[in-house]
């Protein structure tokens, strides 16, 4: 282990996360490396060996009050060789200053990630279905909404500001996005698809309705016809299963949402689409 060292990753490094992520069937987006860097630019740590990158971890802080962990990989030929925690410890002390701390772990981890303290609250669900279907009426593109609008909106049903994440998210290449208004000029929900290695993710969808929700995903995935469509609902929110098997999308994979600190104060009921896995 002399040779093992744990630093802040540069934004090339994240690409390097990106990849591994993706080897491990996670599907990441064509363009989140450049988001998710752009969250914290020393949100990322990464492990090497003899110079080599062979593990990485998100820590990404959210301002004071919420942080995120994610992106917790070691390179299938380096496991079960003691690289992985050190990393992980190191990332869990990155998050230390805010008041809570977030990750959306593989179910088989979640008693390593209570032995760090982390609490279980939800099951996170990941749908699939197939994208397709007529344009709604009563949307508005994402790029005709002042980000203040936005803003303002997301920071409630995320919990916290994320300024620069969202400037990011919303204007990345080949993305798009539709929100609802309503009569006061505030936003009643809205969402973003993305596109990823395979398919489309749709997230966020945040709504203040099942209705809006509705119509917000049909927006989305009207404009990938027959395409795959991916869709992460926690499972605390009933209606948000609802519409997912309403459209005919099936369980194909879930996460345990878990949270050391305090829990954030995020109203479950208007998430219908996680973010990210990720970045929470």
């Amino acid at each position: 282990m002399s040779d093992y060292t744990i630093s802040t990753a540069s934004r090339e490094e994240v690409d390097i996360a990106v990849a591994f992520a993706a080897g491990e069937g996670w599907n990441p987006g064509k363009h989140d490396a450049d988001c998710f860097h752009a969250a914290d630019l020393e949100g990322f740590l990464v492990g090497r060996l003899g110079g080599e990158v062979i593990a990485s971890v998100s820590a990404v802080r959210y301002g004071k009050d919420f942080g995120f962990l994610g992106f917790y990989v070691v390179k299938a030929e380096f496991r079960g060789r003691g690289y992985g925690l050190p990393l992980f410890e190191a990332a869990v002390r990155q998050l230390e200053s805010v008041k809570s701390a977030g990750l959306d772990g593989v179910v088989a981890q979640q008693q390593n990630y209570m032995k760090s303290g982390f609490v279980l609250a939800y099951r996170n669900i990941r749908f699939q279905g197939v994208g397709g279907g007529e344009m709604p009426s009563g949307v508005t593109p994402i790029a005709d909404i002042a980000f203040g609008v936005v803003e303002r909106y997301d920071s409630v049903c995320f919990g916290t500001y994320r300024t620069a994440f969202l400037r990011a998210w919303l204007s990345q290449p080949e993305g798009m996005g539709y929100g609802i208004l309503g009569s006061d000029g505030e936003l009643i929900g809205y969402g973003v698809l993305r596109p990823c290695q395979t398919g489309y993710k749709i997230g966020p969808l945040f709504a203040d309705s099942a209705d809006a929700a509705d119509c917000l995903y049909r927006a989305l995935a009207s404009k990938v016809p027959g395409a795959a469509v991916y869709l992460d609902v926690p499972e605390a929110n009933a209606e948000a299963a609802a519409l997912a098997k309403r459209h005919g999308l099936a369980q194909c994979f879930e996460t345990a949402r878990m949270y050391k600190g305090e829990t954030p104060n995020v109203p479950v009921g208007r998430v219908f689409g996680v973010t990210t896995f990720e970045l929470g």
